[in-house]
């Protein structure tokens, strides 16, 4: 049986990194005692898979792992999120468990792209003159590194959506929906894109995001009510 889980990582939790988050839940599975299923060879590990990662410092309300159980397995599912929330530090919390097909294509294959939010200071009319004039633009240029080499990549293509949605205290929070392939765009990239000055106070992913036949639907939903904003 696979499961896939939906979790969410706020608060100050949001500074450990993606390796620091797969060691926590390894405890967590071990916390609740989850009959995993296992790979063979000298260096077994438990059948375990990440989506996308989430940048260090960045919080996130869909996040997703999926994982294997050994056959046979006598789990309550629909325990199993607050289970995983009461193993789990601070800040990472289960929002949704469900089975899905041992035959789907891993996350990191279908996910196409992301909705984030981005909280930052200064002026909403300059920020929106700036949102306009990158929409506008033919090609948006920024120099990249990767594996030690430097790349000059035009950004423009993978910014599907952007606008603002308002202010919150003395920041402007801005919505964009990003692609994550062929090569991810990262927030901080799409800043660096529109003015290299802008910095943001906080950056959140809100959904992740599956095409099927010209449709967008998450990898796993979950209601409303369920995403918290805790911050620890």
């Amino acid at each position: 049986m696979r499961l896939r889980v939906r979790f969410q990582k706020l608060g100050k939790v949001r500074f450990t990194s993606h390796r620091d988050v797969a060691r926590m839940w390894e405890r967590a599975f071990r916390r609740v005692r989850l009959p995993l299923a296992w790979t063979g060879g000298f260096s077994p590990r438990p059948k375990v898979s990440f989506g996308l990662a989430l940048p260090t410092s960045h919080e996130s309300v869909a996040e997703y792992l999926d994982l294997d159980l050994l056959d046979g397995a006598d789990v309550d599912v629909p325990e199993l999120a607050d289970a995983f929330s009461a193993a789990l530090p601070a800040g990472v919390d289960a929002t949704a468990v469900a089975v899905i097909d041992d035959r789907a294509p891993s996350l990191q294959e279908e996910v196409g792209s992301c909705t984030w939010h981005l909280s930052l200071p200064g002026d909403g009319h300059a920020l929106v003159e700036l949102v306009d004039r990158a929409l506008a633009a033919p090609s948006l240029l920024i120099e990249r590194e990767r594996k030690g080499e430097r790349s000059v990549d035009d950004v423009r293509p993978a910014i599907l959506e952007l606008g603002l949605l308002g202010t919150t205290g003395p920041d402007v929070e801005l919505h964009a929906l990003l692609a994550t392939r062929p090569r991810g765009l990262r927030p901080v990239e799409m800043l660096r894109a529109l003015d290299p000055g802008l910095d943001a106070r906080r950056v959140c992913r809100i959904n992740q995001w599956i095409e099927r036949d010209g449709l967008r639907e998450e990898p796993l939903a979950v209601a409303p009510h369920a995403v918290g904003t805790r911050a620890q």
